[in-house]
């Protein structure tokens, strides 16, 4: 290869990591001017709306009355204190703030495509000590699109290796992931082994691994490491310190779940023995075939979070709308559950179009609403501050002009975190007012 030939390879590598640089720029800088909204001063008064509260009671031309960033009554007719911000809710309807049960928001922005853009993931198999939380990025410009579906909090988990580390709980509206966090290392994640060949394989691929046993392998390691831990947790006088076992402590103190990524139903029969075997509290997360062993869960009382339901089967016989299907059937057996939304394309914005999907498979408006709401905050360990809309819980709320499951006619119009009134901006929306006047449209 030339010299000339070398200088032009090497300032095409220089574009193209120039354009690269300024696509990340740009992007996290496309929003600058959505900023946090201040903690709530005055008292607020959302009136005339269609209360859904989550818990089963539905407010008709009902008010919430919002003091120092909680509710502090719902009712039919309420007193409005003098001096109240008056929120007119006429025709419209008004829920408890949507919640994100799992997801790695904050920590991947743009995907495997920039690495630089992604802090979700860490070395290793057993990384217990790994806080999502301190590589939050409360900047992230997607968060403004989840807000304005009505997403008000979500669960930031870590991925990568066999035991992730911890997860937390944020409010969507901070300046740093200080500010952001709701529930700090509320979950710790184990990723389970698949323990099964791959369903759909390339007819060109051949391979003479055997992923059975080496899911297995990996199994009998993870509950090696478990048992090891447990028994550093019962030694009354410790010689030595070990930091990946102390990072355990909170799950066998039960102040931590353990939230299992499990699909498949051997993999979540094991975390069912997970459970039982550590004595501590567990979490299926995914749950494709939840449904398969629906009484066992319910049993157990273990609850799941259901990954997503745009989605094709687990096995290839399976009906085709089995994911549409499977809250129905966990609401019918009893088992506590979320639903969630993981997809990457959509950037997690959907979540409350799959309930609305989930609704059209069997779940009535009231227990889908509970899946994306209450049910979730149960999940998380929140329910005491959020997840329903009664007095003394925090003012997390979004008013929408119509059904907030349906596409169409549920455009959020206003929320709230702790009282304050968000921006409910995103970059779309700065676009569409952008050409919208360049166009001199109405």
């Amino acid at each position: 290869m030339t010299k000339i030939q070398q200088n032009k390879n090497f300032t095409m590598k220089q574009f193209l990591i120039l354009i690269t640089f300024i696509f990340v720029v740009s992007a996290t800088k496309a929003q600058d001017n959505i900023v946090p909204a201040p903690a709530q001063k005055e008292t607020i008064v959302i009136q005339n709306g269609t209360i859904y509260t989550a818990t089963g009671r539905v407010i008709n031309n009902g008010s919430i009355v919002i003091s120092d960033g909680k509710i502090q009554s719902v009712e039919a007719n309420v007193n409005v204190p003098a001096n109240a911000q008056v929120i007119d809710a006429t025709g419209k309807n008004v829920y408890p703030g949507l919640i994100l049960a799992n997801t790695d928001l904050g920590l991947k922005e743009i995907g495997s495509g920039v690495r630089g853009s992604n802090d979700y993931y860490e070395l290793g198999d057993y990384n217990p000590g790994v806080r999502s939380i301190v590589a939050y990025d409360a900047t992230s410009v997607i968060i403004n699109t989840l807000r304005s579906n009505g997403i008000l909090l979500a669960n930031v988990s870590p991925r990568g290796g066999l035991l992730t580390g911890s997860s937390s709980v944020v409010q969507l509206d901070a300046w740093n992931w200080e500010d952001a966090i709701y529930s700090a290392d509320n979950g710790m994640f184990l990723d389970m082994p698949l323990l099964m060949q791959p369903v759909r394989r390339s007819f060109r691929t051949v391979s003479t691994r055997d992923p059975v046993k080496e899911g297995i392998d990996k199994l009998v390691e993870v509950q090696q490491f478990f048992s090891e831990a447990k028994a550093y947790y019962l030694q009354a006088n410790k010689k030595e310190t070990n930091l990946k076992f102390e990072a355990l402590k909170p799950l066998f103190d039960k102040k931590q779940k353990l939230f299992i990524n499990a699909s498949i139903a051997r993999q979540i029969l094991m975390a069912i023995d997970f459970k039982k075997k550590f004595d501590i509290d567990v979490v299926i997360v995914g749950g494709e075939d939840s449904y398969l062993v629906a009484g066992l869960l319910k049993q157990s009382n273990i609850p799941v979070i259901l990954n997503t339901m745009y989605n094709l089967p687990t096995m290839e016989d399976d009906d085709i709308d089995q994911p549409f299907k499977t809250p129905a059937v966990l609401q019918k057996a009893g088992v506590l559950f979320a639903i969630n939304d993981n997809d990457a394309s959509a950037r997690y914005r959907n979540l409350a179009f799959n309930a609305g999907t989930a609704i059209a498979h069997g779940l009535t408006p009231e227990q889908a609403l509970k899946a994306v709401t209450s049910n979730a905050a149960k999940i998380l360990g929140i329910s005491d501050k959020t997840g329903s809309l009664e007095p003394g819980k925090d003012a997390n709320i979004i008013v929408a002009t119509g059904d907030v499951f349906d596409i169409r006619s549920g455009i959020i119009t206003d929320a709230f975190i702790q009282g304050r009134r968000i921006n409910l901006e995103n970059k779309q929306t700065q676009l569409y007012e952008r050409y919208k006047g360049r166009y001199g449209l109405k």
